[in-house]
């Protein structure tokens, strides 16, 4: 009875290990990225390949023809949920892969191993390959996106006095940054009023961000 206790934990310590997969960044598979493998599976090879193309067109920024992805999937007789869900996996799959930078034939044997049938695992890397490079390209230009600024403008007020103070004597600044949003392309304007000692500290703070952007060149 002893000895019981021990050989429990040594079966939890070998069942527990998780498996890593390059195209997760040699993480664990997301759950729901293997319930939905299933559903790919209920797709033909050809039609997969052909809704991984219009992913994919997506991922660049070219548009997705969802009416197309729905014929192709009318076969499989899937609900709106089956069609979002298919688009998502798959998305998932193919921006994740690239941006590990994982080649497409060890992608065809990880999801090999996570049960997509091996017609299906072929013909959805053969697409991968072909668009590898510039979808790295495209997520690379997304992977930072600030907002721009567009414009600057200033006013430095003094005040003499107020009605709390006979005598104030101090230069306030009134502060406008025209911000571009680079999604929406709308221009944003933050207003704030410094007093001139807080104004100090922010330029001699943008003056240390500037010089420390400059060395990231």
């Amino acid at each position: 009875m002893g000895s019981f206790p021990v050989c429990l934990l040594r079966f939890r310590s070998t069942s527990s290990r998780a498996q890593r997969f390059r195209f997760c960044g040699d993480l664990d598979c997301p759950d729901w990225v293997l319930a939905e493998i299933s559903t790919l599976a209920k797709i033909s090879s050809v039609k997969l390949k052909l809704i991984c193309a219009q992913v994919l067109k997506d991922l660049l920024g070219e548009g997705i023809d969802y009416e197309k992805i729905l014929k192709l999937t009318s076969d499989a007789k899937f609900e709106s949920g089956d069609v979002k869900a298919t688009i998502a996996v798959l998305n998932f799959i193919l921006s994740s892969a690239a941006k590990h930078n994982v080649d497409s034939e060890s992608l065809s044997s990880e999801l090999q191993q996570l049960g997509l049938p091996k017609e299906h695992a072929t013909g959805l890397c053969r697409s991968y390959e072909e668009k590898q490079s510039p979808l790295q390209d495209s997520l690379r230009g997304c992977s930072l996106r600030l907002n721009r600024l567009d414009s600057v403008s200033w006013r430095v007020d003094y005040t003499l006095s107020s009605s709390e103070l006979q005598r104030v004597n101090e230069p306030v600044v009134h502060l406008k940054l025209n911000t571009r949003d680079v999604d929406k392309g709308a221009l944003e304007p933050v207003a704030m009023t410094l007093s001139a000692e807080k104004f100090r500290v922010l330029l001699a703070e943008l003056k240390q961000a500037h010089a420390l952007m400059k060395t990231l060149d």
